[in-house]
């Protein structure tokens, strides 16, 4: 049997894409084949040992090239930049489930699964890249969503009001937007493309709002009150709107949540 942690440390602490993708794979295969042991496996490495590609380069997210989608320059620069995304969430979907050690063992599962999805979504934007000439790697990208992952390193509750609830749930409020775009300027394979990816993310989020208050189940916290003081913990400048109310409910938000977040953003 394979064991889940040893097969996190294959992908979390080697550069190569290739590698991180099939350590996914394999780990995703053994799970569904019952070939999988999630019992504790070695000492759990600091997260500043995380290895990523040497490209795309990352750089400062001001850095990031901005281009209208009425181009074709432009709709590379928005599906690489998603790309880097999904890419990123796998190594974040891995990393928290590496990293908790006290958390029961679906958990364990549910993130896994989170990373395999994570996964296909990269597959096919990189494909969707090369159908158009360029591949994942070709541009720069910045490195905001791992920079949450280090500040949260320590606190899985603040990791799962910072990630699922905050950063992946944004692209719940955006994606919307970026579909209707891109089939306004005839896209339709890379909206179809992000329709898949949105249907995904909400159950994320999901999982995401499950198990925060889980957490704060354990702990004995109010989740409301928990979450929000989080986001001022560890959020400079709050979040913006609009928010995706529907999609939002759908993946664990309360209507107290969204009118807090309307009220701030």
């Amino acid at each position: 049997m394979s064991n889940i942690h040893a097969l996190a440390e294959r992908c979390l602490f080697q550069p190569a894409v290739e590698d991180k993708l099939a350590a996914t794979r394999v780990a995703w295969s053994d799970q569904e084949n019952g070939r999988l042991d999630l019992t504790s496996h070695g000492v759990v490495r600091p997260i500043a040992d995380a290895a990523f590609p040497e490209r795309p380069l990352r750089v400062d997210p001001r850095q990031v090239p901005q281009r209208k989608l009425t181009t074709l320059e432009g709709r590379v620069a928005l599906l690489h930049a998603l790309a880097h995304i999904e890419f990123t969430a796998i190594q974040l979907a891995w990393d928290i489930l590496y990293r908790f050690r006290d958390m029961p063992d679906q958990f364990r599962i549910d993130w896994l699964g989170v990373a395999e999805e994570e996964g296909r979504h990269f597959d096919m934007l990189r494909q969707r890249l090369r159908e158009l000439g360029a591949d994942y790697g070709d541009l720069p990208a910045h490195g905001g969503l791992w920079q949450v992952a280090t500040d949260t390193q320590d606190d899985v509750l603040a990791r799962l009001a910072l990630v699922p609830r905050c950063m992946e749930a944004r692209g719940l409020d955006v994606t919307p937007a970026m579909i209707e775009k891109l089939e306004r300027v005839g896209d339709q394979a890379s909206a179809d493309h992000l329709k898949i990816i949105l249907r995904d993310e909400v159950g994320h989020v999901t999982l995401g709002s499950r198990w925060f208050h889980w957490e704060c189940r354990r702990r004995g916290v109010e989740p409301e009150d928990a979450y929000f003081g989080l986001l001022r913990r560890h959020l400079k400048g709050g979040l913006r709107g609009p928010f995706n109310r529907e999609a939002r409910l759908a993946a664990g938000f309360s209507e107290r949540e969204l009118s807090v977040l309307d009220q701030q953003g």
